[in-house]
């Protein structure tokens, strides 16, 4: 009994006590504007394959001639300017050229060569089979690649059944042959890579932005980066936010 009698006083001396009012949480603190922003725009970034085939629906040739898909395929491709950028419409061969690697090398490619006619920051020649690259036609009477502003190292889109890879320019070839790029490149996109049987014979859109460069050439994935913020320019003709891609390029250490 003397046990309850005290609990019920301590209980009645609890409720006359005055009692501290319990402070508010504390409200989240909202990111800054900036980041807000800059996630949304990340978002905004990635561009369709639907939104870059429709800027380049039309063709103004640039070129004074036309291209073969092979040596024995007639002349029918064009290289076609738009804003910022020039494009054809082909196949694509597998170019295993560069660096000897477990898929590329003399063995796996009956026409191999272990040099591109360009190469990495450190002087080594392409790695095909990890880089994604295409190949341009020699500069002729038909197109010369450097007076459109196209060079080694220029950011390139390529796109092939609803798929968008970003890719540089790596290596040149015949000057009346076009529709080629590197074993890494028809690989991203789902298209056969073996330099023997690999390939498509079709259905390949390239679009190089004119004037851009990738340093150093071998990074993929500032490649993909870069091909990102153009194809975005390309697609909305508009510039782009350039303080974004300082920060953009800041946080991965560049």
């Amino acid at each position: 009994m003397r046990f309850q009698s005290l609990t019920l006083v301590a209980a009645g001396a609890a409720l006359l006590a005055p009692t501290t009012p319990t402070a508010p949480p504390t409200p989240p603190t909202p990111p800054a504007a900036d980041e807000g922003s800059e996630a949304r725009r990340e978002a905004d970034v990635d561009v369709s394959a639907a939104d870059l085939l429709s800027k380049v629906r039309n063709c103004a040739p640039v070129s004074r001639g036309r291209y073969r898909s092979d040596g024995r395929a007639p002349a029918k491709i064009p290289i076609c300017g738009a804003r910022g950028a020039v494009f054809w419409k082909a196949d694509m061969d597998i170019d295993c050229d560069g660096r000897p690697s477990g898929h590329c090398n003399r063995r796996t490619d009956p026409y191999f060569s272990h040099v591109t006619a360009y190469q990495q920051s450190d002087g080594r020649h392409l790695n095909a089979e990890r880089l994604p690259y295409i190949v341009v036609p020699t500069p002729s009477a038909i197109w010369d690649h450097d007076a459109d502003g196209v060079h080694g190292g220029a950011v390139v889109a390529v796109v092939y059944r609803g798929r968008v890879r970003y890719a540089v320019v790596g290596d040149v070839g015949p000057h009346d042959i076009i529709g080629e790029a590197s074993y890494a490149t028809a690989k991203a996109l789902g298209i056969p890579p073996d330099p023997r049987s690999g390939g498509t014979p079709s259905g390949v859109t390239y679009i190089v932005f004119k004037d851009s460069r990738v340093t150093p050439l071998e990074d993929a994935a500032a490649a993909t980066r870069a091909g990102q913020r153009l194809a975005r320019e390309f697609v909305d003709g508009e510039p782009y936010d350039k303080s974004y891609d300082e920060r953009h390029e800041q946080s991965y250490g560049r």
